[in-house]
This record gives structure tokens, sequence and C-alpha cells, in this order.
């Protein structure tokens, strides 16, 4: 049986892989994205992000796709919160329509991007199980069903623990030092009227003793949060998270004497899943390797703590696109045009990350970010894609 060849393959079917592909298919290039999900509807992917108008509204621009954007804005979600362990609000901000970070569903986004494929584009249940150099540009993948596919130019991006990341660079993610328990409170207004209140209308921050709680109300008028512990990487092991009670006592043994208003938002809650943060080295990058490259986690994990993950992977599928469109049938002046932005932008964002999970997360971390937020116009960030944002001041951050 012959092996079928694609001209361009994105592997992953995150929202950097389909701005790729989205912006690829406006410049008049097709590409193939094999996605590791059975479908678009295989798993809820939730969350709360913050698209920012120097990197994620500008890939929607070139996408050509931010006036779409607009009307799936979450309206109020700009507003934000921080509160210490006792329940003293430090910064209470609402949202008065004016902030360049709006905020919007992840799946909401996810859709938009999707819908703007042309059909066929998207290889579902595509688990990359090896990717090997053919020589002259060429790379093979091969599949876990025991397929394979060639191609001329290969993308990765495939997130954190990335299959194709290893045919450009032997560097793999490590834990930061800080893991997550995340919990939901659904139909927060009616059922949980106290975290509701606590957490207000947009971003919550709960900071104190070298922990926090951050959290979002999402656009289905549930609370997502996340829990933040300096541990051990090896703690969320000794925790059995299928025994929900079990789980919560362990979690809120970390938060001996804090606001009852804040424990709640684990006590409470109606799931629990834990989770470490990794990243890579900051400053990652590699030697051109003939075609293929990385995009978003792939290229540039980072903890969420600058608030630029789904942005930072966006701008690189757009930037990677346009560059491949703007070098037509000179694919590895391409790709050194794309790396050559990437590796000073990520750099720049991984160093942020790095510094403000030391600074939330230290002996001061409360006050250092009442001073920051209070100290002139800011943005909150977001848990897990980032909603924090000043320029010009390495003190941006939130988780």
């Amino acid at each position: 049986m012959s092996t079928r060849h694609f001209p361009v393959v994105i592997v992953g079917g995150g929202l950097g892989g389909l701005t790729a592909a989205r912006v690829l298919h406006v410049n008049g290039i097709e590409s193939a994205i094999f996605e590791l999900e059975a479908s678009a509807a295989a798993r809820t992917q939730g969350g709360m992000l913050d698209i920012h108008e120097e990197n994620g509204q500008k890939a929607l621009h070139a996408a050509g796709l931010h006036d779409d954007f607009l009307k799936i804005v979450h309206e109020g979600g700009q507003a934000m919160r921080l509160l210490g362990p006792d329940g003293t609000v430090y910064v209470a901000e609402e949202d008065d329509g004016t902030g360049g970070r709006p905020e919007v569903d992840r799946g909401d986004l996810r859709d938009l991007l999707l819908g703007s494929l042309p059909d066929g584009t998207i290889h579902w249940g595509r688990k990359v199980t090896d990717a090997r150099a053919l020589g002259d540009g060429r790379h093979e993948v091969t599949f876990a069903d025991g397929s394979a596919i060639t191609t001329g130019l290969l993308i990765g991006a495939d997130g954190a623990w990335s299959r194709i990341r290893p045919l450009v660079s032997d560097a793999k993610p490590a834990y930061t030092g800080i893991s997550f328990v995340e919990t939901d409170l659904f139909d927060a207004d009616t059922r949980h009227p106290r975290s509701a209140a606590v957490i207000g209308g947009g971003f919550f921050l709960g900071l104190g003793n070298e922990r926090g709680v951050l959290a979002h109300r999402e656009t289905d008028g549930s609370l997502h949060v996340h829990t933040a512990l300096k541990v051990d990487e090896g703690w969320l092991d000794t925790v059995d998270f299928t025994d929900r009670a079990a789980a919560k006592a362990a979690v809120l043994a970390h938060f001996e004497g804090w606001d009852e208003g804040l424990r709640g938002l684990v006590a409470d809650a109606e799931t629990i899943t834990p989770r470490r943060i990794h990243a890579l080295p900051v400053g990652h990058r590699w030697d051109r390797v003939p075609g293929v490259t990385l995009l978003g986690d792939a290229a540039h994990v980072m903890s969420p703590f600058a608030g630029e993950g789904a942005n930072l992977a966006m701008l690189d599928g757009a930037e990677l696109a346009l560059a491949v469109a703007a070098h037509p049938g000179d694919t590895e002046a391409a790709l050194a045009a794309y790396e050559g932005a990437l590796f000073p932008r990520s750099e720049a964002s991984a160093a942020e990350s790095a510094a403000n999970l030391d600074t939330m997360f230290g002996e001061r971390g409360l006050e250092r970010m009442a001073e920051f937020f209070t100290s002139g116009p800011v943005r909150p960030g977001e848990p897990g894609e980032g909603r924090v944002g000043r320029t010009g001041n390495s003190l941006v951050g939130s988780a």
C-alpha cells in the first residue's frame, strides 16, 4: 500500500495548529491537520481566554476572523478581584468595556476556527507514534493504527509533550514547582451564591502564604478554579483524586486559616482534577532542520503566569503561515524567517512567566501583586491562558 503524501502537515488541532491552517487557507495554501482527539466534540474545551491585541487578535486579523471573534466575546469578563487569605479585598475592578484583552470561551474560539476550514482539513483520531526524516526536507509520520504519511513541511503543533519536537530538539519540559488542582462549581449564582460573590464577574486571584486560588466566571455561569500549590512533583500522586472528599481535604489542608469563602471554592466543588505545571527552558531554540518546525507549547511551553499561552500559539500559527505564503517554493527561507522572530518572542514571554511565578508564590506575593495592580491601568491574568498585561513591565502575571 502506498504512503499518502501531503505537502503541508500540521500535527495537533489546538488553537495554534488551527490558526496556521486557516491563515494558510486564506493565502491559497492547502494543509492537513492530524489530531489525536476522535472528533471536535471528544471533550469539553473549557476555560476562558483573554485574547490580546498584540498577538492573539493580530492572528485573528490575519485569519480574517476578527469580526466574528468580537461576536463571541464574553461581556463583563475583564473584571478582576484580588483577595488576601482572610478575605480582604485588595483590588476590585469592573469591566468598563474599554480593555484591550476581551475574554472568550476557549471552546467557542476553537469552534470559530474549526468552522473556517475546508471540509476534510482535519483528520481526527490520529495518534502520532513516530516521526522521522527522509532527507531533502521530507518527513514520514506514523500513527498508532499503523498507517503513515509523508510531507514536505511538517509542523509540530502538538503541545507540551510533542512527538515532533525530538526532530529538532532534545529539550523536555521540567516541573516548575507549582501544581494546580482544578475545580468547577456549576450554576454558581443559584447553587453557590457565596462563591459567585467571591469571584465576581470575571477573573479572581487570592494569594498568600506562597499559595493561591485563581478562578474565573465562565460564560455558562459556572466557576472554574485553579488552586495553586508549591509542592514537590510527586505530591499529587499521594492524593486519591477518585475520592473527591479525600482529595478536597488534602487540598484544603494547605489552606488552614483561610477565609471560608475562599475555601468554599474547593470544598463546594463538583469536580476536582490535578495538573502539574511544566515548562521548557527559557530561551529554548534549535538549529534550522530542513522541512520541520514547531509552534505553540511544542516550541515554548511555559507556566501560565505571563498569560500568553494561547495568544502566542495563535500568533505563531499565523506568522508561520504568512512566512510560508511570502516564500513560495522556498520552505527553508520561510522557516528561517519564522523562527528568527519566534525565538526572541517566546524567550521574552518565558522569562516573564518564570519571574512572575517566583513573584506570585514568594513570601510577599500578595503585597507585590496588589502594588502592581494598583500602580496603573492593568489587565488581570487567567489560569491556563492568562489575562495580565502591562507593556514594558516585567511583573506581568497570573495563572
